[in-house]
């Protein structure tokens, strides 16, 4: 070490790079979390075309096409500083935006 007491760390920096096609991001309409024993999913996805109702083993359902544009693999150790971060995020949009209530589910079969 430099001398520096064990008692104040030096803070991290990140400095972070990407290519031009990954800094320019997709656009997602959803994602889908899901996880196995060691890591965190999550599947960005985009509607493909409108929801239709279809009938699946005699019951009918809402069928929403949609393809994936990216997922995510995540140690759980960062699930918890991402919701902190959406969090923080969130309420900070929500300041400026004025609050907004999340969307509720559509009525069945429409």
């Amino acid at each position: 070490m430099t001398g520096e007491s064990s008692q104040h760390p030096v803070p991290r920096r990140l400095s972070l790079s990407s290519s031009p096609e990954v800094e320019a991001g997709v656009y997602a309409d959803f994602v889908s979390v899901w996880h196995q024993p060691h890591l965190f999913v999550l599947d960005f996805s985009v509607h493909t075309n409108p929801p239709q109702v279809i009938e699946v083993g005699g019951k009918k359902v809402i069928n929403v096409p949609a393809r994936m544009v990216a997922r995510v693999r995540i140690r759980p150790e960062q699930i918890f500083e991402i919701m902190k971060a959406l969090n923080q995020q969130l309420t900070r949009w929500e300041a400026e935006q004025g609050k907004t209530r999340p969307p509720s589910e559509p009525p069945a079969g429409q």
